[in-house]
This record gives C-alpha cells, structure tokens and sequence, in this order.
C-alpha cells in the first residue's frame, strides 16, 4: 500500500487538511496510523476518489479522436514572432504550454481568454516519482 499523509492528501484534492480529516470521521476516506502515529491515507483509494471528482469542461471540439489525454482550459498568454508562436493555456490546475506555427495561431484564432483543448500524445508524456 501507498500511504498518503493527510497534508498530501488534501493538496491532491484541492481541500483543507481538515476537511481530509472531516472525510475520514464521516467515512468518505479510510484512514491508518504508521508505526511513529501519523495518519495516512490508502494511495489507492485516494487516486479513486480524485477521479471521481475529477470535473473537466465540455470538449468544445466535438471531434472523435483517438487521443485520450484531452484537457479543455483557457489560453492565457500567446508570444508569437514572424514563424513560431508559443501558447500557454491553464488547464485546471494544470498550465500547458506549445509551441506551434504563428500561421496556426492565426487560424485557430488563440488569443489570451480563448477557450482551447489541449492533446498531449500519451508516446511523449514522461512520468517521474520521488526518489526514495
């Protein structure tokens, strides 16, 4: 088992540590004490509830794709010179960035407040843990 502590916890699910302790009273969340007495809570479980309630706007696209990683935000910034332009969007708590051709910002109309979905091709997505 994973064990999470209660300040992780809460900072995956955008709560208080208290309310993590709140959930674990009314059991929304099964907690356990480790040898030196911390609370913990089941990585495994807490990576279920996040999903739940994971919440993501509408795909405004309305495209079939087989890219599964789609996250629909806001761009936020767009620095462009005469060839390539790099965008920001903040994707929930997410910020993503690319870099793209300015001829396709133009077409797509990005502009700082556009609403946007970003595809991330999963073959690139790195994945790192903390050293032990």
């Amino acid at each position: 088992m994973t064990a999470i502590s209660v300040s992780q916890a809460a900072h995956f699910l955008g709560v208080s540590d208290d309310t993590v302790r709140r959930w674990v009273t009314s059991g929304r969340l099964t907690a356990s004490k480790q040898d030196g007495g911390q609370t913990v809570i089941d990585g495994l479980e807490l990576a279920e509830l996040v999903k739940s309630l994971a919440t993501q706007p509408e795909d405004p696209t309305h495209v079939a794709s087989s890219a599964r990683n789609r996250m629909v935000g806001l761009v936020t910034a767009v620095t462009s010179d005469k060839v390539m332009s790099q965008v920001e969007m903040q994707c929930g708590p997410h910020r993503v960035v690319s870099l793209m051709s300015t001829e396709a910002v133009r077409d797509l109309g990005l502009e700082p407040g556009s609403v946007a979905t970003a595809v991330v091709k999963s073959t690139n997505v790195m994945v790192e843990v903390p050293q032990t």
